[in-house]
């Protein structure tokens, strides 16, 4: 399931995939990512392009679906953890709001839309 919400995730225009440790933060956007999965490894990004990633899927135990409070807008992502409970890697649903900070109802929808068919539950566990 966690390469299928992967999939989702880079089908979705403007979403920012923010990749953190202790010492570095990668940040890269959705906007034309393929995707395919070879064994434990999901790539998301082509290895001769400008960026990518290689997600091992053997670590990321779990996915939260997250609305965040900010003080003049609401943030919404999905954050993948380790056995940990270590947060990976962040998927942040961008320009979620127009100019006048009302949201857009087409991004809502695409939160929205991924939330209901992974289940409509806050935290979804991975094998």
């Amino acid at each position: 399931m966690l390469y299928e919400i992967l999939s989702d995730l880079v089908k979705i225009e403007n979403v920012l995939f923010v990749i953190r440790n202790e010492g570095a933060v990668s940040e890269i956007r959705s906007n034309e990512l393929t995707i395919r999965q070879k064994e434990k490894w999901i790539n998301i990004g082509e290895n001769d392009g400008p960026c990518h990633m290689h997600v091992n899927s053997e670590l990321i135990k779990k996915a939260e679906f997250v609305k965040e409070q900010k003080p003049e807008r609401i943030s919404f992502s999905v954050r993948f953890f380790n056995e940990n409970n270590e947060r990976v890697l962040a998927a942040f649903i961008t320009k979620m709001y127009d100019d006048d900070m009302k949201i857009i109802p087409e991004r809502l929808s695409s939160y929205e839309g991924l939330f209901e068919k992974y289940g409509s539950k806050d935290s979804i566990s991975f094998s």
